[in-house]
């Protein structure tokens, strides 16, 4: 694992643009957060959020349509490669993550991938194993985004940081 010392954090915000609400929480980058294993990459990413109880994960990619969740906030450790995201919707920023790199998106938060080394692998996980929904806000209505504001509101802050635990910039940064 990459010491704690060795971690990098950026954030951003962004704002809601009519059709992705992001969110007034930061989206945490963690850079050299979680060193993937040799054998298996994803390995070490799904023993440390379930450790930190962020559960329900899967093993993937980052869909390349602009999507958000509604109903749960989601973190993104990247396994296998390095990719182009694009977070915040259209007007959102474009930022490079790699193998190694976490992404803590709080609800309502647009991403998509816009391009990835070949064999990109993700590991993706929600607090305490949150269902969460899938919103393609470019194909759905304008309504969409105004139902999905009070879903977004009712999302508890997760009690653990992803890569972090208790002490981690979730719980500094995501206070209600």
């Amino acid at each position: 694992m990459a010491s704690r010392n060795a971690i990098r954090i950026e954030t951003a915000l962004f704002e809601d643009d009519g059709r992705v609400p992001n969110s007034r929480l930061p989206t945490i980058i963690y850079r050299s957060a979680i060193e993937p294993d040799e054998n298996d990459p994803a390995s070490a990413f799904e023993r440390k959020f379930a450790q930190n109880d962020w559960r329900g994960s899967w093993r993937w990619s980052i869909f390349t349509f602009h999507h958000y969740h509604s109903t749960s906030h989601e973190v993104l450790g990247i396994a296998v490669g390095h990719a182009t995201l694009r977070l915040g919707g259209r007007k959102g920023r474009e930022f490079e993550v790699r193998a190694g790199d976490v992404i803590a998106l709080p609800a309502g938060t647009g991403h998509k991938r816009v391009a990835s080394s070949p064999g990109f692998l993700v590991v993706g996980a929600y607090p305490e194993g949150r269902e969460r929904d899938l919103i393609k806000p470019y194909a759905a209505s304008r309504s969409a985004h105004d139902a999905a504001l009070a879903r977004i509101a009712a999302v508890p802050a997760p009690k653990f940081d992803p890569v972090q635990g208790r002490e981690g910039a979730v719980a500094r940064l995501w206070k209600r």
